[in-house]
This record gives structure tokens, sequence and C-alpha cells, in this order.
């Protein structure tokens, strides 16, 4: 991790599709404490994630006919269907972003911290040297 910060990397998708970041509505956690995955996520609840397409911008993951509970998470939309059959209240809400890759920025400059601490440990080592012994 402090090698990716320090060059900058980037991360692509294993089998070379998307990398499904999730949304607050997502929730943090997937089964077992472990990370949570757009299929994770779909075990989880029972439904189904579609894809949006969205040009020049993040594609994302959305759960239809849903809103979001009192914990911020999608959730199922209970209620009433007008007589045209569509759920009153209903919402589309994003669950994952899909992105194609991911560039690290730099935050770290492990070589320009090490080279300052090496011009400084002569000092800090004479300064600290016990008087007694020094020749």
């Amino acid at each position: 991790i402090v090698d990716a910060f320090d060059r900058g990397a980037l991360i692509r998708s294993a089998d070379g599709f998307w990398l499904a970041i999730p949304l607050a509505a997502a929730g943090a956690r997937g089964a077992g404490g472990r990370r949570i995955t757009p299929g994770g996520w779909e075990q989880r609840t029972g439904r189904r994630l579609r894809f949006v397409y969205r040009r020049g911008r993040p594609s994302l993951l959305v759960a239809e006919d849903a809103r979001l509970n009192s914990r911020g998470l999608a959730a199922p939309k209970g209620g009433r269907r007008r007589r045209d059959g569509t759920l009153t209240g209903a919402q589309t809400v994003p669950v994952f972003l899909l992105v194609p890759q991911v560039k690290l920025a730099k935050r770290l400059d492990l070589g320009k911290a090490a080279t300052a601490w090496q011009n400084r440990l002569a000092g800090l080592i004479l300064a600290n040297w016990p008087e007694g012994t020094r020749q």
C-alpha cells in the first residue's frame, strides 16, 4: 500500500472490465465482514442491479423500485402500487459506481524524507553522544 501511494499506481480490474466502487447505499461490509461486491449485494438483498451506461462519466449499478432506509442503505420499497402497476414513492437508487481504472494520487515521497533524515543523522548522533566518550 505504501509503495502504491509512493509511486501513484494504476489499479485495474482483474478481469479487464469494471471496478465496482460501493456507494453509501450499498452498506459498509458484505457477508462475513468482507468487502461488499455487486454479486454479494444481490445475494444479500435478493434484488437485481441494473447497469446504467453514462457517456463520459462513470457508469452505475442501480437498484430499481427502492428507497433509502433510515440507515442510508438501499432497501426494497414497500407500499402501494397504482392501477398501472407502478410503485408509489419508489426510486432508482445508485448502489455501485463502475470505473475502468483508478489512478492513485502520489501522496507520499519516501525518497525525500529518507534523504532529509540521512543528512541529519550524523549531527543527531554527535549531539546525543555521552561527553566522556568523545575523542
